[in-house]
């Protein structure tokens, strides 16, 4: 099999050949310290891991008088910003003595929203939010753009693949930076702690404010029909069940993403539903919104909840199994020994029937090369018949 057949094989429940093994983002500070730059196809090829391309493509409704931004310059993992004449966003640096910041101010005739992103040689965080006020998402609901998926763009990259790596997307985040999943979004844009008071304080304001961005979602999914992804990235921590609590994710995370899930199926792709921290008390209700695939099953020695074999027997053969390993603790300061038994240790758990792809939970920024090429080794003697 090809590394895409392989993958593939596991999302659709077909049979593998042998365990898949990848990961989930190549972090470029990682590429830089310790594979002198490379790429990140020379990172999946030497490795021998199979390879995962990110694509995420806007195209604008210009029936709309919409456009894509011809001054974007892009924030952490954005793609190309749709802008119009009621929707526009202006960078400006804000002089800090540790880390770049930039405030990104969105124009609307309405008002002015601001929001602020540090950055590091790593990654980006939000440090201003930009829904300062309740009446802010009215703002929202009025001038934001709604961007579509650019799905001829996207099939001219899985054209040019041919095969070799699984094609990932993911649901429109909100511009500068934001998260797949409804309440995962609101949760950048509000801050986490915000929303879940206001989830008891305010709830008819939160259902207001996740339908807003529910629609927005809905649309681009809709949008990806003939788009040749092979899986699309949904969902996003702050929904995790060490944040929130069951009540909330049956209250106001699942009604939210249940119907983007749906527009997905209806428009061809398939769904990787992204849960980075606690699942165990979500299993079910994750997996009652019929994503094809679940991810990270985070273990409890990096904070998580996961113990992947229970997982594995409460969810059936119904959902493939994305993660499970402790990229912390076997990536780095052990021997290749413990970091293969440790594969073992996933495959033995999850691996049987064959819907399993080994994978850390969620990305790393430090890694030793050396264990990356055991883990990558050991997957691949895991095998299948």
């Amino acid at each position: 099999m090809t590394s895409r057949e392989r993958m593939i094989a596991a999302l659709t429940g077909t049979g593998p050949d042998r365990l898949p093994v990848s990961t989930h983002h190549v972090m470029s500070s990682f590429l830089t310290r310790y594979l002198g730059g490379a790429s990140t196809e020379e990172f999946f090829e030497r490795f021998g891991l199979d390879p995962i391309r990110w694509v995420n493509e806007n195209a604008a409704d210009a029936s709309r008088g919409e456009y894509l931004d011809p001054d974007h310059q892009g924030a952490f993992l954005e793609p190309r910003r749709v802008a119009s004449d009621r929707w526009k966003v202006t960078t400006e640096s804000v002089p800090d003595p540790q880390y770049p910041t930039v405030r990104y101010t969105f124009h609307t005739p309405r008002r002015n929203l601001t929001m602020v992103l540090q950055s590091d040689e790593h990654t980006s965080w939000v440090t201003e939010r930009l829904i300062k006020d309740k009446g802010d998402i009215e703002v929202l609901a009025d001038c934001m753009t709604l961007p579509l998926c650019d799905v001829a763009a996207v099939n001219r990259i899985a054209q040019k693949e041919a095969d070799r790596s699984l094609l990932r997307g993911t649901v429109l985040c909100f511009d500068v930076y934001g998260q797949p999943g409804c309440w995962q979004d609101a949760a950048v844009l509000y801050g986490i702690e915000n929303l879940i008071l206001a989830s008891y304080d305010d709830p008819e304001w939160v259902h207001a404010f996740l339908t807003i961005l529910r629609e927005r979602k809905l649309r681009f999914a809709e949008s990806t029909a003939g788009a040749r992804f092979d899986l699309i990235e949904f969902g996003g921590g702050d929904a995790s069940s060490t944040v929130i609590s069951p009540q909330i994710f049956e209250s106001f995370v699942a009604p939210y993403d249940a119907p983007v899930i749906e527009a997905l199926h209806r428009a061809g792709q398939r769904v990787v539903y992204h849960t980075c921290g606690g699942m165990m008390p979500l299993l079910e209700m994750i997996a009652s919104m019929k994503p094809d695939a679940m991810e990270t099953f985070t273990p409890p020695s990096m904070g998580g909840d996961t113990d992947l074999a229970e997982a594995r027997r409460r969810l059936g053969d119904d959902v493939c199994m994305i993660g499970g390993f402790d990229q912390f603790h076997y990536f780095a300061g052990c021997s290749p020994e413990e970091t293969r038994a440790a594969v073992r240790r996933c495959f033995d758990a999850a691996g049987e029937g064959g819907r399993y792809i080994l994978a850390p939970s969620d990305h790393f920024f430090e890694a030793e090369p050396d264990l990356i090429a055991a883990y990558a080794a050991e997957a691949r003697a895991c095998v299948y018949g």
